[in-house]
């Protein structure tokens, strides 16, 4: 566990260039961002923030659209194989490509995603998107799922209270997020890329994570890597600390991380199955 002072300055590489602290979050092995902008907002307004987009202009957008569909079906599985149920919510939802893969597998599906353009794309795909989780009456869904989506919200026990509320008892969450303690992490240090200072709030470790959804009475059924996102993130890291995407040496370190996350379990992302009590 890091001590007490442990302490990071990432710099925000996408938007305004700021400098960010990154400090150890209580007893838990969560790491919190400060400090916290008060408008949020600003920090996503860049082109280059591909979340919100369905851009293929850059060999990095292409490979990030390539990998993302091929996970799209991926993620499915993995949800097929441990859920039970038929309605799913996906919260940050993006521009709706995982929602409209899930439609096409029969599940009844809705969204929240506070971004208008993203919205917007979502729709011209069939996809109706709400901006937030209000509206929707408690033990709702079978699965919540969140893909990169914790690490930005401003309050993590809000969050965890309104999927405690839309699921259904024994009903499923998943989360993904990046993993402070995989080897690119520790190789790229402040240049590495998941610390997207200040969109991500928070940054956890597999114990800070467990311990945090357990605190609300989440059990943890299921961990699985994501393993491109090593590759995907070296290669943003690589971009962060020398001005280029040296896609050779990016490709190295994310097979390195991989080959060490089979023995550590410290995978540069990971996707968590908590079951609601």
């Amino acid at each position: 566990m890091p001590s007490r002072d442990f302490q990071i300055i990432c710099k925000d590489y996408l938007v305004s260039k700021e400098e960010f602290q990154l400090r150890l979050l209580n007893d838990f092995e969560i790491l919190e961002t400060l400090p916290k902008p008060e408008n949020l907002a600003i920090y996503y307004e860049s082109e280059n923030y591909i979340s919100h987009t369905d851009a293929k202009k850059s060999l990095t957008d292409k490979i990030y659209q390539g990998v993302k569909n091929y996970m799209l079906q991926q993620k499915l599985k993995w949800i097929n194989s441990i859920a039970e149920g038929n309605k799913i919510l996906d919260i940050g939802a993006g521009t709706g490509d995982f929602l409209f893969s899930a439609k096409k597998q029969n599940w009844i599906v809705a969204g929240v995603e506070p971004n208008t353009q993203a919205r917007k794309l979502a729709l011209e795909k069939g996809i109706e998107l709400q901006k937030d989780s209000a509206n929707f009456k408690e033990n709702s869904f079978d699965v919540i799922s969140m893909w990169h989506v914790l690490e930005h919200v401003p309050n993590l026990d809000i969050q965890i209270e309104e999927l405690n509320r839309l699921l259904k008892p024994g009903g499923i969450a998943v989360i993904a997020v990046p993993n402070f303690k995989s080897f690119d992490a520790a190789y790229y240090q402040e240049f590495w890329a998941a610390y997207d200072v200040p969109r991500h709030l928070w940054h956890f470790s597999q114990a800070g994570i467990t311990k945090l959804f357990e605190s609300y009475n989440f059990k943890k059924v299921e961990t699985r890597p994501l393993i491109f996102d090593a590759f995907y993130v070296s290669l943003l890291s690589e971009k962060n600390r020398s001005g280029k995407s040296n896609f050779l040496k990016a490709l190295k370190i994310g097979g390195k991380s991989n080959l060490k996350a089979r023995h550590t379990s410290e995978y540069s992302s990971l996707t968590y199955f908590f079951q609601k009590d």
